[in-house]
């Protein structure tokens, strides 16, 4: 890879056409396929932008979820190795695409070591020698794509009647992607759902060639080793190798957050630096038993990459996690919503994020899937959402339904988001008598849940001027709450700079070093969770607070251990780190659950 870095996904729309954006100068991006409604309308913009006739794929053709997907992916195949193409042919010369590519690289890159000397050289012999070897070795940036595992729901066909399950959401979206011309990788988040796994089974590409080479690759998002490694034995037994661990902060990062129980980032990368040797035998053995049955024969251990994403902040916090936990790449999300040019955020949510304070990114229980949600206060969807409960109208209009999962009131699930389950939530809350003394809580709970379905899709909509007549223009965005010490629109240049420690972008921001900011998190989630419950305390409620407060102070042990690695840092901010974490440390102490009665 070119870059030690790649952009991973951003909500539904944020970066669904990201990679043809970045690709073409070695930056890899991850698009997200939930969505087949805002891909159709994407697929039909860039069509015509390049020139290309576009042809409908309509909800009542068969199949028609995947069609679309395989599709569209097929599409930013063709447009990105048409700008890789015409990229590499250019004369290298100053505002040209071919020199852009090589001046966005890190320093320590060889291709950049070498570009340095091709523009240094005077022999026009060398010159083209260098030139030539260069353009020979150019990489693009991968298309990958995301797939929530949990966003499954069953569906109809035009009768009525349930399809097949190969029809649900989340394997109409794989096999888009296995359909596809992409060479490249599928990245599976939220945690495991075996029909689906089961499913890859099925499409040749995600099994290796003659070479040992794989077509698609499969990435595990996770956030601990333990379910990393469950998950990677199941497909492994399948026949599928899992190539990469891609390792996400459970609450210091975007989109929907998966608090683990109390296992912090750095004693988690820890685990996995301490088993990386070992995981892959283990794993191969199961793998070589599993295509032996199949006949299949692979002779050697395939490369298992492991990269970290969520939170990181600064170069030095990037090399840090390359240097000591030896990842192969960090993955940095957020703060690209604020670079325009490769990512879809509408001119009014930009501006609110550019002005944004720490307090106005906060993690919610805002999703209808019932998993923490990193939600943003200052977003129209989110004042759309409490002007509604004011004018006696809570809930939203349910129109794609991909969140769908309720069947508490109706046979037919709905979504805990829609005005139909609140209105009939809130009617079942207003009969109980006596009022319940936690009333408004229990109201706030209710309304609490927000349409992500169009929200998430709404900003690349407006972006690209798709949004049509009548439709809703509130948009959703869901960063990262490290998002709050970036106050700027930046360009490519100043982002990527940033990431490499050529210019720094918070110089004179006063900010927590990552597994500070992500501990202060994960106390206040607990010391919020332990309120809640303060009440209603079982004594499976008090082992698993037990248990959390046990496994944050065994983190504050390990990082302070962990603070003289940072031989790249100043005393003082060494010192300050300490004082976090006795600070941290103290309140945990504090925090003491009464015994449940």
């Amino acid at each position: 890879m070119s870059h030690t870095f790649h952009i991973p996904v951003l909500g539904l729309g944020y970066s669904v056409d990201t990679p043809i954006k970045a690709a073409r100068y070695g930056i890899s991006s991850v698009a997200s396929i939930v969505d087949d409604e805002l891909i159709e309308r994407i697929r039909k913009y860039h069509t015509l932008q390049n020139n290309e006739h576009f042809i409908p794929i309509p909800a009542t053709e068969a199949d028609y979820r995947a069609k679309r997907i395989t599709a569209y992916l097929d599409l930013m195949d063709r447009i990105v190795n048409r700008q890789f193409e015409a990229l590499r042919r250019e004369p290298f010369e100053e505002g040209r695409e071919i020199s852009r590519y090589f001046e966005l690289l890190p320093e320590t890159a060889p291709l950049k070591i070498q570009y340095g000397e091709m523009l240094s050289t005077e022999d026009p012999v060398e010159k083209s020698r260098l030139q030539n070897e260069l353009r020979n070795n150019l990489t693009k940036g991968a298309i990958d794509v995301n797939i929530m595992s949990k966003v499954d729901k069953m569906n109809r066909g035009t009768d009525g009647e349930l399809l097949d399950e190969i029809y649900s959401d989340a394997s109409a979206a794989l096999r888009g992607f296995a359909m596809s011309t992409l060479d490249s990788s599928l990245i599976l988040s939220a945690g495991m759902n075996p029909r689906l796994y089961n499913y890859l089974e099925q499409f040749e590409d995600f099994y290796p060639d003659e070479n040992g080479k794989f077509r698609k690759k499969v990435i595990l998002k996770v956030s601990d080793f333990r379910s990393a490694f469950i998950q990677a034995k199941f497909l492994a037994k399948k026949g599928i190798w899992v190539s990469e661990f891609r390792i996400e902060s459970g609450l210091n990062c975007g989109g929907h957050a998966f608090a683990t129980e109390g296992y912090l980032l750095g004693p988690i990368l820890e685990e996995f630096k301490a088993k990386k040797q070992e995981m892959p035998v283990e794993l191969f053995a199961l793998y070589r038993s599993a295509m032996e049955a199949k006949g299949r024969k692979t002779a050697r251990i395939p490369e298992i990459r492991i990269t970290v994403q969520g939170g990181i902040g600064t170069a030095e916090e990037d090399r840090f996690l390359l240097r000591h936990y030896e990842v192969d790449a960090t993955g940095w999300g957020s703060p690209f919503l604020l670079v325009p040019e490769l990512t879809n955020v509408d001119e009014a949510t930009l501006k609110e994020l550019v002005t944004a304070e720490s307090e106005d990114f906060y993690v919610s229980n805002s999703s209808p899937l019932g998993v923490l949600f990193n939600n943003f206060s200052k977003s129209s969807a989110e004042k759309q959402r409490l002007e509604r409960i004011a004018k006696g109208r809570p809930g939203s209009p349910c129109k794609k339904k991909y969140l769908v999962s309720n069947t508490e009131f109706t046979t037919e699930p709905i979504c805990t988001a829609s005005r139909q389950y609140q209105n009939l939530k809130i009617k079942q809350l207003q009969a109980i008598t006596p009022q319940p003394a936690d009333y408004e809580r229990q109201f706030n709970a209710i309304t609490e849940k927000l349409c992500l379905c169009e929200g998430l899709s709404t900003a690349a909509l407006l972006e690209n001027n798709l949004l049509k007549t009548g439709e809703n223009k509130s948009v959703a965005i869901c960063p990262g709450p490290n998002l709050s010490w970036f106050s700027k629109i930046y360009s490519v240049e100043e982002m990527v700079g940033h990431i490499y420690g050529k210019i720094n972008l918070l110089a004179n921001v006063n900010r927590p070093n990552m597994f500070i900011n992500e501990l202060n998190l994960y106390v206040d989630y607990l010391k919020k969770d332990m309120e809640l419950h303060a009440e209603t305390l079982t004594d499976k409620k008090q082992k698993y607070f037990q248990k959390f407060r046990e496994q944050l102070l065994a983190g504050i042990a390990y990082y302070n251990t962990l603070v003289a690695d940072f031989t790249h840092q100043t005393e003082a901010y060494k010192q300050k780190m300490l004082e976090e974490l006795k600070a941290a440390s103290a309140s945990l102490e504090a925090l003491c659950p009464v015994a449940a009665v």
